[in-house]
């Protein structure tokens, strides 16, 4: 009877423990620990009192815990009700006003492109001359789609092209990245747009929604970080009004980083979820998909793409050998980045550049590295950081010889080519080469300029983006000690810790800037990778209670309460950044709209104009890269170069057509373009007459330095050849150069000469 009754009352301790941890204040006044220890020889009445009372209690536990329980439940289920329907309240605004951003941007862009080219009123010829920066070329290849008696002929057609490069038969879709067109002309096709939009309406609105995707995923990766869709408003704000240095596609519209950069912005962003501790497993699934889509369309529409994805690489790299983000996330991303490249490979038609590309030995050299230091997390400080050293010597040994093998066993041309630029940039070695000189000379390859940093700090960006670099990177080096130090990396970082470095994302984002940041102050083109994320960087520090409670942390601030005091600055910094933008430069917005001067290049069109209707149709034209994407574009005439500066091959060609600036005899410059097949020659007259203040980079200057006609005194250079410049010499129309040269056309800008078949000597 004793051990049944024991057993009996063994449930109600639990009750009574349970009841405890729930009414804190609920005193019951019997004790059934009693019950456990009582002596087999109590008497009967004492048991059957016993019996009595536990069987009361029990009913009475059983009915209070009911009635408690139930109200418990019922307030946890209000509370979980009320916080998903206010999450879910701020997930429908946010995403609202993400969507709306980029809509209301596309829209800008279309009104400002219209009234800049007064597009609306042009004719089809004048539309298309406004494609600068001989970005009109791919625009001919979605024409050229469209004008396809059908879609599997017309791309056919492109991969065996042999009537655009002159004595050249070439793979357009592998050597011009020619997707975006494709797809573009097949989307065009299958929904039967032609009946309500016309071609070129289609391709633009094409880029600019492109463009409103861009912005929206840097609303999305700045909202993600901070944990307010503020941040990503104050990110499109800073975007818009630094437009001349996040975009390119005011100037030229069809040129492959418009259409690229769109879709590594999502990548980013799909990254930047992907590497948060703080997320279910079915939003990882979502960003892995997302990351491995984006990663693949972003290698397939722009030439320079695995560069970009191998300096993403080596911050990714960096994350994993200081041990800041789970193994099994970058075996993850290790198997989306060799899947694309592996796809793109075959997509581009087995292209031998990203079988070399600086990303794939990068990856091989991870993942051997990988293997063969297992144990490398672990051990003491010093233990580690000479393991570190060693396996950043084994990666960066391992990718370089498997990059020199691939390139002995499959050659690519530009390998070599790239390596001496490189050191002439970095002032390890000179050249008369007029092709490096040239690269060289372009805009994009040289430093950017104070103005570049004096609109930033205008605009504000850049002073709170030093602010927020600063506290990131200070949080991230506390974070990286500590995991060299054998302390675990927290899975749930709370706004108490004050650790901003703490989490994965924010610490690739800072690898991220700072890499980016390096490369533009070498490179003045890469300023459109770098400034969209200073842009969005500087918009979720500003508006992260986590940045606000770091600094407050470091600075011991007990007069007031911190965590208070970091959401009071994370709203109220970011709206007073926003009030003054919105003050000062919405006007200046409204004005770019309403006074535009109008764009109308009289000469072009009156080339183009006379191309179309008295150049035969089988004529070869050379002259300058631009002029020749343009010449293409307008008449479909086969030339002798493309304005393409990632082929070596053709810019080759290109300087052989140049040679009409040198100082050059008729009868060496003819030679030159009947080898190219040339019936036309087009000279222009803001090359030849050019006077720049930077003489060193005329087109007239790297002739004479790569024909050796140059000599330096005291710093100038001067020309000197027995021969005078052939373009100027060519309009005097004397003998030998009528005897090689007929002039055909020309106007203010433009001297058009035929090459003839036929030489007749005048004396």
């Amino acid at each position: 009877m004793t051990e049944l009754r024991c057993r009996k009352t063994e449930p109600l301790e639990g009750d009574k423990n349970e009841e405890r941890q729930n009414e804190p204040g609920l005193q019951t006044g019997h004790n059934y620990e009693s019950l456990k220890t009582e002596d087999g020889g109590a008497d009967d009445r004492s048991q059957q009192k016993n019996e009595g009372e536990v069987k009361e209690d029990e009913s009475r536990h059983k009915k209070h815990r009911s009635n408690t329980g139930g109200a418990s439940v019922q307030r946890s289920k209000g509370f979980s009700t009320s916080g998903f329907f206010q999450r879910l309240v701020r997930i429908f605004f946010g995403c609202l006003a993400a969507v709306a951003c980029g809509m209301l941007y596309a829209v800008y862009l279309s009104t400002y492109h219209d009234r800049k080219f007064w597009f609306s009123t042009r004719q089809e010829l004048e539309r298309e001359i406004t494609f600068q920066a001989g970005s009109g070329l791919y625009y001919y290849y979605y024409k050229h789609m469209l004008a396809a008696p059908s879609f599997e002929r017309g791309l056919y057609e492109l991969t065996i092209d042999n009537k655009t490069v002159s004595g050249q038969m070439i793979n357009a879709v592998e050597r011009l990245f020619l997707y975006p067109e494709i797809i573009t002309s097949f989307i065009y096709r299958v929904t039967g747009s032609q009946d309500f939009v016309e071609p070129i309406y289609f391709y633009i609105g094409t880029v600019f929604g492109l463009q409103a995707i861009y912005v929206t995923a840097l609303f999305v990766c700045s909202w993600v970080m901070s944990g307010t869709w503020v941040a990503g408003m104050l990110t499109v704000a800073w975007f818009v009004i630094n437009r001349p240095d996040t975009t390119k596609v005011e100037h030229a519209i069809p040129l492959r980083d418009n259409w690229a950069l769109p879709y590594f912005s999502c990548q980013v962003a799909a990254l930047t979820g992907f590497l948060s501790n703080n997320i279910s497993s079915a939003t990882e699934m979502f960003c892995y998909l997302a990351m491995s889509a984006t990663t693949l369309t972003f290698l397939l529409v722009w030439e320079h793409s695995h560069y970009v994805l191998f300096v993403q690489g080596l911050c990714l790299f960096l994350l994993d050998s200081f041990d800041l983000v789970p193994s099994r996330k970058m075996a993850d991303i290790h198997k989306v980045y060799l899947t694309s490249l592996f796809l793109a490979y075959l997509f581009q038609f087995q292209n031998p550049t990203l079988l070399s590309s600086p990303m794939l030995s990068l990856l091989i050299g991870s993942v051997l590295a990988r293997f063969f230091q297992q144990k490398m997390k672990i051990g003491p400080l010093v233990a580690r950081v000479m393991k570190l050293f060693l396996h950043f010597h084994l990666v960066f040994t391992t990718g370089i010889t498997f990059s020199y093998l691939v390139k002995k066993l499959v050659p690519v041309s530009e390998g070599d080519f790239i390596l001496k630029f490189l050191e002439v940039k970095f002032g390890l070695n000179t050249t008369t080469d007029f092709v490096t000189n040239f690269l060289l000379c372009q805009e994009s390859f040289q430093r950017p300029g104070q103005d570049f940093f004096l609109r930033l700090t205008q605009a504000s960006v850049l002073p709170f983006y030093l602010l927020v670099l600063t506290v990131c990177m200070l949080s991230t080096l506390q974070t990286i000690y500590r995991r060299l130090s054998g302390q675990p990396m927290k899975s749930n970082n709370r706004l108490e810790d004050g650790q901003i470095g703490g989490q994965p994302e924010v610490i690739y984002h800072v690898f991220h800037t700072l890499f980016f940041g390096g490369l533009t102050l070498l490179f003045d083109g890469t300023k459109f990778l770098w400034t969209p994320h200073v842009c969005m960087f500087t918009a979720f520090g500003v508006c992260s209670p986590e940045l606000w409670m770091t600094v407050f942390k470091w600075l011991k601030l007990k007069s007031i309460h911190p965590v208070v005091l970091s959401l009071i600055l994370s709203t109220a910094v970011p709206t007073i950044i926003g009030l003054s933008l919105w003050r000062e430069y919405y006007p200046r917005v409204l004005a770019e709209l309403s006074d535009l001067p109008e764009y109308y290049d009289t000469d072009t069109v009156e080339l183009m104009s006379w191309i179309k209707s008295q150049a035969p149709v089988a004529a070869v034209f050379a002259g300058s890269p631009h002029m020749l994407g343009t010449v293409k574009l307008c008449s479909g005439s086969a030339v002798t170069s493309l304005p393409l500066y990632s082929d070596i091959g053709l810019l080759r060609r290109s300087e052989d057509n140049y040679q009409v600036y040198a100082m050059r005899s008729a009868e060496e410059v003819y030679k030159i373009l009947t080898s190219q097949k040339t019936n036309y020659v087009i000279i222009e007259g803001s090359i030849c007459n050019e006077l720049s203040l930077n003489k060193g980079c005329r087109i007239k200057d790297l002739l004479d330095i790569s024909n050796g006609h140059a000599f330096y005194d005291k710093g100038d250079i001067y020309s000197f050849s027995k021969h005078g410049r052939f373009c100027h010499e060519i309009k005097m129309n004397y003998s030998p150069y009528t005897n090689y040269f007929t002039r055909v056309f020309w106007n203010r800008s433009y001297h058009v000469y035929k090459v003839n078949s036929v030489i007749s000597f005048q004396y």
